[in-house]
């Protein structure tokens, strides 16, 4: 994937005495009172800002917050709070900017080298989320450069993220998104084989095109939670009152087959955990897949197919991972999770992993240094996954061979 790297630019000393415009992803929680909650967006854009600082640019910041409805502004929806803690961060003062498409100026001024400000909630802009080409011309003339440093909204074509890409003089991407871009190929356009992806949720529904993508590509795909439960509907396996979608039994079956005929595979699981009623402390009980009876739930993989799995995923070149396997949240149904999560963590394939719940998963076992590469966005690593293209991956590739 080609594309300017910020990094590049200033290490040839590209960014001195420049305006630099750095769209983040700072849409941090807040309490009722509008403090921030959890501030993990808000560090993560720090190496960006101290990279364009510290080549000699003047930089400009700015970021969604919310949900705000354009051209309304209210106090809720300002990144006051955020700019208050990057500047702590920082450790010096960051000021923010109201009213700034048609000119950005500080204290009365024109900014300069060292300057650093943020522009308050880009989507108060009216013509934001539809990419007014208006708007975009506007935004990227107060830059000489547009740095892309938020993957969380790289799936979305907007003003702030894809309109100010195609008019500012150029358009490159930051350290994170840059670090997204890189694993992503990594991980599916030039991947080591064996290639396998685990992908488990809720409801075949939601991940159904991503099954059907990534059985064009993987060696294996490894199926959990109530998706696992449909494909082994669509084995044939009596589920009980497990959560499923009966209706989509002969999705699951054109993905195993499209497995198949590449000689690839889709395990279904060969044990279970299930439990009588959906709760942490039910009584949890390991079973033969084929042996679950009508008031079953199924709640985990069993022990067996969490081996089976984990041998093999030990052996894998490159792992792609989006959920967990089971009701991890409850100790009695988190095993199959568990197993699966350090396999990969001891995996010396490259592995990359996305979705909250599995970050979530991640966490719990303490295994976020072990994981090649933990993506921050969550639709836009599902849009990945689905094998789209995402618009910033798009237009920064073009911008990049003009």
């Amino acid at each position: 994937m080609n594309f300017i790297r910020f990094s590049d630019l200033c290490a040839r000393g590209q960014v001195a005495g420049k305006r630099v415009f750095i769209r983040a992803d700072l849409n941090v929680p807040q309490d009722d009172a509008g403090r921030i909650t959890e501030d993990t967006r808000i560090r993560a854009s720090i190496p960006c800002i101290k990279m364009a600082l510290d080549a000699g640019a003047s930089v400009m910041v700015t970021s969604h917050l919310g949900r705000p409805t354009e051209g309304a502004f209210t106090p809720e929806d300002s990144l006051a709070p955020v700019a208050q803690r990057m500047g702590e961060l920082l450790g010096r003062s960051v000021s923010v900017v109201s009213d700034w498409v048609d000119g950005v100026r500080l204290n009365g001024k024109e900014l300069v080298a060292g300057d650093l400000v943020v522009l308050e909630n880009c989507r108060i802009n009216k013509g934001e989320k539809k990419n007014n080409p208006d708007l975009a011309r506007k935004m990227a003339a107060l830059c000489d450069i547009f740095v892309h440093d938020a993957f969380g909204t790289a799936h979305r074509a907007e003003a702030s993220t894809y309109g100010i890409a195609e008019h500012a003089p150029i358009a490159c991407a930051g350290p994170l998104l840059a670090a997204e871009m890189d694993a992503i190929s990594k991980a599916l356009l030039a991947p080591k084989r064996p290639l396998v992806a685990i992908v488990a949720g809720s409801k075949v529904s939601t991940k159904l095109t991503i099954l059907k993508s990534l059985a064009e590509k993987v060696d294996q795909l490894i199926v959990g939670g109530g998706i696992a439960n449909t494909f082994m509907l669509a084995a044939g396996l009596n589920i009980g009152k497990s959560l499923a979608e009966p209706s989509l039994v002969d999705e699951a079956r054109a993905v195993i087959e499209a497995m198949r005929a590449r000689g690839a595979a889709v395990p279904i699981p060969s044990d279970v955990v299930t439990a009588k009623n959906f709760a942490a402390d039910a009584p949890a009980q390991t079973k033969n897949a084929a042996d679950v009876a009508d008031d079953d739930l199924i709640l985990d993989i069993g022990p067996q197919t969490a081996a089976q799995l984990a041998a093999q995923l030990k052996e894998a070149g490159t792992i792609v991972w989006n959920g967990p396997v089971g009701v991890f949240e409850f100790a009695a149904f988190e095993s199959g999770t568990k197993t699966i999560a350090h396999a990969i963590a001891e995996s010396s394939g490259f592995s990359i992993a996305g979705g909250g719940d599995t970050l979530a998963a991640i966490a719990k076992y303490g295994i976020e240094k072990q994981i090649g590469y933990i993506s921050t966005g969550g639709g836009a690593f599902l849009e990945v996954l689905e094998g789209k293209t995402l618009p910033a991956f798009e237009v920064l590739s073009r911008r990049a061979a003009a």
